[in-house]
């Protein structure tokens, strides 16, 4: 039985927002008018090009309303990815808290690691650049595409 409380339906401006957890696994459902008990729903999938993942989120969520086990996550990301993005995270906050590039990299990797001399070429400065566009790119809209699982028919 779902347990739908006051803290998991949300109205908003564009609907209802709902968060049923079933199990362990926690389903984000949005909806026109608000949810009512007893109602039969159907679920709206538009010819996108998020598709699949939709479709697999419907699969999931109805199998676990349905008393069986949801399955695997659409995608997952490697614990490798996980590290780079939450450094990323960490070297654009430091970055937007008004650190320089090397106060940033000492943060990160340690002041040790940090020369006094050659800063200007060291592979760390290098590295800590690319981590904070990679944040700033993330906050501009592309953590939209943790989402979607990488491609491999292009």
């Amino acid at each position: 039985m779902l347990d739908l409380t006051a803290g998991q339906v949300h109205r908003a401006a564009d609907g209802w927002h709902a968060v049923l957890r079933i199990g362990a696994v926690e389903h984000r459902i949005w909806s026109k008018a608000p949810p009512a008990f007893g109602t039969l729903y159907a679920a709206e999938l538009p010819f996108d090009r998020d598709l699949e993942a939709r479709a697999y989120a419907a699969r999931r969520l109805w199998r676990a309303m349905n008393g069986r086990a949801p399955g695997p996550a659409f995608h997952q990301l490697s614990s490798r990815r996980r590290e780079r993005l939450s450094a990323a995270i960490r070297a654009l906050d430091a970055y937007r808290e008004g650190g320089s590039y090397r106060i940033v990299a000492g943060v990160m990797f340690g002041k040790k690691r940090v020369p006094d001399r050659a800063w200007k070429t060291h592979d760390l400065r290098n590295r800590t650049i690319r981590l904070v566009q990679s944040g700033l790119a993330l906050m501009r809209g592309g953590y939209r595409k943790l989402l979607r699982p990488e491609r491999r028919d292009k």
